[in-house]
Parts: C-alpha cells; structure tokens; sequence
C-alpha cells in the first residue's frame, strides 16, 4: 500500500517526479483523489507557505513546491471534475492593463491553486472588461489584481469601477497585490482586500470566500 505521507513530502520538497508517482500509485490502489487534495497536497503547500512566511523557505522554494502540486494536479482535476467536485471558489486573476510584469502573479496563482482554488488566468495588461468577463462567464467568485509599475495601479480602480458599473461588484470580491499597493490604497479604490505576498494571498482568499 502506498505511503500517501510520501505526497505530502514531495510536494513540500518540490519534487514533482516523486508527486507525480506517488499519486499515479495511490490512484492504482484505489485511493480516492480527494483525499489526496485534501489531506496531502493542501496542507502540504500551508507549511510552504507557513514556512515563507517564518523565513525558512523563499519564493525559488514556493515555485517549486508549486510545480510538484501542478503535476500531481493535473493527474487529479479530470477525475475531481467527474465526480462534480467544487474548487473553494474560482479566482480571476491578471497583471492590470499597462502592466506586463508576471512573476508576481503566476506565484500567486500557483499557491492559491495549491490551496484548493481555481484560478482563471487572464494573463497580463489585462483590460477590466476581460476581468468582467471572466465574472460573468466563468462564474470567478474573486478578482485578483496585480501590478508592480505606480503608473498601472489606477487601473486597479478602473476594474473595480467597471464592475461596480455592470452591476456585479457585490458578488464577487476583489484582492489587490504587488510592489508599490498597500492596505491604504486597497482601503481607498474599495477592494475587499490587500496582501503583500503568495503566502498571505491564500489566507486572504480563504477569509474572503468565507465571509
């Protein structure tokens, strides 16, 4: 019988190899993929993120953990899908339009995939119409918006305002991040929320989901 511990390992040491045989045995024996999400891997990508934030892993450590989670995930999302299993909430994410920086926000989006959710990519120099197109077509609960540039960080208030305008701002709530965004511009264009780093990104989605 497979040692599902082994998972949880792997994904915490980034090794993708080990993650994805792991699971590809457990599957063999039966295990319910689930239960691999959410006794393995989930926790597994916390204590990344626990240990991010205490300083004993850096961002080089949470991309490859993320890695490990992906390709055991990509293993394991078909069958979830089939048996209609619902993801914490979907997530919308994307660099603002004017801004073409992405290290940011694919670490974002890999550790709130790490955590349970579904992320919608949008990419970069993303337009608000495309972030309210992703809320009116594919159902995301969140908007996740990042920008590192100061010049870019009023089109953060532009999204917000379009989906204020189209009428969807209360069904959906909005995180902020990146280099120059603070809580007090988080606080003044309206979002919901304002994290500093990937780690503190999922707790934030997690609060805000279950608000």
């Amino acid at each position: 019988m497979q040692d599902l511990k082994q998972l949880y390992n792997a994904v915490l040491e980034g090794n993708a190899k080990a993650a994805k045989t792991v699971t590809e045995q457990a599957l063999a024996e039966g295990t319910d993929p689930q239960t691999l999400v959410t006794k393995y891997m989930i926790p597994a990508m916390d204590e990344v993120g626990r240990r991010f934030e205490a300083n004993e892993y850096f961002v080089p450590e949470l991309l490859i953990a993320a890695r490990a989670m992906k390709t055991a995930l990509q293993i394991l999302a078909p069958l979830l899908a089939a048996k209609g299993v619902e993801p914490i909430a979907r997530v919308a994410i994307g660099t603002v339009k004017g801004d073409l920086h992405d290290i940011g926000k694919n670490l974002v989006s890999a550790m709130l995939e790490g955590g349970g959710f579904e992320i919608i990519d949008l990419g970069v120099d993303v337009t608000p119409e495309k972030f309210l197109a992703a809320v009116n077509e594919k159902k995301a609960n969140i908007v996740a918006l990042s920008a590192l540039l100061t010049t870019t960080m009023p089109m953060m208030k532009n999204t917000i305002e379009s989906l204020k305008s189209a009428g969807v701002r209360q069904q959906v709530k909005v995180m902020i991040g990146g280099a120059p965004v603070t809580q007090k511009y988080a606080d003044e264009i309206g979002a919901d929320g304002y994290s500093d780093n990937a780690s503190s990104a999922v707790t934030l989605a997690r609060k805000l989901v279950a608000k």
